[in-house]
């Protein structure tokens, strides 16, 4: 019964009927507001991304990518048609951020990354030569929190998930980047700083213009959103000619007591780089919840005898999911995944 007993507790903890589920998003609501009225005013920090005008389809050219947002970065190069074109063609690449670098120097993360473009490049641009004595515009995808003061700059506000680099907080994250890319001799300018969710949001409504938001569950979790201008309190200057602004939500950060924090939950965070932050994330993101759910299976496993003679040694150890990982799986077509989808939609239908 031992079993049973730690199933319903879990189960009873971690409920959310509909009534929790209108008390947080009503929390969550009072916080956006509180955002938008003043910095600092809100754990959710609702940033101002100084994007105020989204793609409409008809963009054309050629434009280099780089996304950084968890344990690996990818790079890319896209040539864009416009119209019913859209993307003519695309080349990207991944690459896995060695451990040290996400807890060293700052111009060591972004020396590393650097050198990684230039490569890209060079690669990809063998044999041919850019038009017109052109720069090469760089899109820089960023996904931690920044404060923007333009749409090509931002400081960083702090680390997220797995970094902890000290001396990178309070610097412009794209002032770094473009330092480190004249260090490798590459002609190429940060023409935009984004974030993910805002990212998100801009390639769907390249392709619908009914899109009015971008949401992120991966690595990590966060949302951006098409706001009216005139309802941003603490909009300072003159207002953008679009009357619209993509606020960068940054809702990881999000804490409410309607939210059904277990004591796994509370574990996780208390042993986490940043205990008392990211509480949103740490309960609906990918690099923690295989975390927690290694967490319920140990306790079930030593209250009871539900897995029977096992060694726990494994079930004692700290899962780590890394980015790398979310990527295998979201191109994982093997009978078994299907399998898994299959029985998780009729899971769904029922309930």
């Amino acid at each position: 019964m031992a079993e049973q007993q730690v199933v319903a507790d879990l189960r009873e903890k971690s409920a959310t009927p509909p009534s929790l589920l209108r008390d947080v998003a009503a929390a969550m609501a009072d916080e956006m507001c509180a955002g938008l009225e003043m910095e600092g005013g809100s754990r959710v920090k609702m940033l101002l991304s100084y994007v105020d005008k989204l793609p409409t389809g008809r963009e054309e050219g050629l434009f280099y990518g780089l996304d950084l947002g968890g344990t690996n970065f990818r790079v890319l190069k896209v040539q864009l048609g416009g119209n019913d074109k859209h993307a003519i063609s695309c080349e990207s690449r991944e690459v896995a951020i060695p451990p040290h670098l996400m807890s060293g120097s700052s111009s060591e993360l972004f020396g590393f990354i650097a050198s990684e473009l230039a490569k890209f490049v060079a690669d990809e641009e063998k044999g041919t030569s850019l038009s017109n004595g052109k720069t090469r515009e760089l899109g820089f995808t960023f996904s931690f929190p920044v404060r923007q003061r333009s749409v090509a700059s931002g400081t960083l506000v702090k680390w997220t998930k797995a970094f902890s680099i000290e001396d990178a907080v309070g610097k412009d994250v794209v002032a770094e980047l473009q330092t480190a890319m004249q260090k490798q001799g590459l002609d190429m300018h940060v023409a935009a700083l984004i974030n993910d969710a805002v990212g998100t949001l801009a390639g769907a409504r390249y392709y619908d213009e009914d899109v009015v938001a971008g949401v992120i569950f991966g690595t990590g979790t966060n949302a951006a959103y098409v706001e009216k201008a005139n309802a941003i309190p603490k909009w300072e200057g003159e207002l953008p000619s679009s009357g619209q602004m993509v606020i960068n939500m940054e809702w990881g950060n999000f804490y409410s007591c309607h939210l059904p924090v277990t004591e796994y939950d509370q574990a996780l965070d208390n042993e986490s780089l940043n205990p008392g932050e990211q509480i949103y994330e740490k309960l609906t993101s990918g690099m923690y919840l295989g975390e927690i759910v290694r967490r319920v299976l140990l306790k079930l496993s030593l209250q009871s005898a539900i897995f029977g003679e096992i060694d726990h040694t494994k079930l004692k150890t700290h899962f780590h999911l890394r980015t790398p990982h979310i990527s295998a799986m979201h191109h994982d077509d093997t009978p078994d995944l299907k399998t898994v989808e299959e029985k998780l939609k009729e899971i769904l239908e029922v309930c």
